[in-house]
């Protein structure tokens, strides 16, 4: 499916009405907004209030009750990096025409949803959502290693080079930077290569215009959450 075709078609994401601050900026619907940002494709965001996920109405576009679903005419799709992947084979914006170039961005988007994602995510359940600390602060140092050795391999793959293939911004940066984002700043730290990845990529004006877009829904349904003082 051609950029062209997707153009003829109402194009539509789902994300949270709003969500606590310390994940702003960092729900998954922001990789979608990016991406569409960046192939110029119109949207629109059908928002989600919380504590209706998993109602049946986002169970049917989204089965774990879940933001981010993309919606595509008639057909809808869920997973982020099926999404993104969506977009971006629509358009030369993200995904180079070469069979050898479109193969490397496939294999760098798996790498950044399983291969590196995995343990990001794993020491922000540790941090941030498990009830049992003493357990967490045992297994962490060892989720920390893992993360650290991938992110040295991901740092030596990367080198001095500004991006991950065909040497422009593709679908492979997007959702590296996407991921590499959630991690905490004292994990990349040791890795300066990516911490300055991520923030040149960062600065693209479609990631911006994708993030303040996000950050203002939050904004604007941030009274609906709000507790009331005693």
């Amino acid at each position: 499916m051609d950029a062209d075709t997707l153009r003829g078609r109402p194009i539509r994401l789902t994300a949270f009405d709003w969500v606590p601050r310390f994940a702003q900026g960092h729900v998954r619907d922001l990789r979608l907004r990016w991406a569409l940002e960046e192939t110029g494709l119109p949207y629109e965001v059908d928002l989600v209030a919380q504590g209706s996920q998993r109602q049946a109405e986002n169970l049917a576009r989204q089965p774990f009750g879940q933001v981010p679903a993309l919606t595509i005419g008639a057909d809808t799709l869920f997973e982020t990096g099926a999404c993104v992947w969506r977009i971006a084979a629509a358009s030369d914006a993200l995904l180079p025409q070469a069979p050898g170039d479109r193969d490397d961005c496939l294999a760098w988007v798996f790498a950044a949803t399983d291969t590196v994602e995995k343990p990001i995510a794993m020491l922000a359940m540790l941090r941030f959502f498990t009830t049992d600390k003493a357990a967490a602060a045992g297994i962490e140092p060892d989720i920390q290693a893992l993360l650290h050795e991938r992110l040295g391999r991901l740092s030596d793959a990367l080198g001095d080079a500004p991006h991950l293939v065909a040497d422009r911004f593709t679908v492979a940066d997007l959702m590296m930077t996407s991921v590499l984002r959630d991690a905490e700043a004292e994990d990349l730290d040791p890795f300066p290569q990516l911490a300055a990845y991520v923030a040149r990529h960062e600065g693209r004006p479609a990631f911006q215009r994708a993030l303040a877009s996000q950050l203002e829904t939050f904004e604007r349904h941030a009274d609906r959450y709000r507790r009331p003082k005693p």
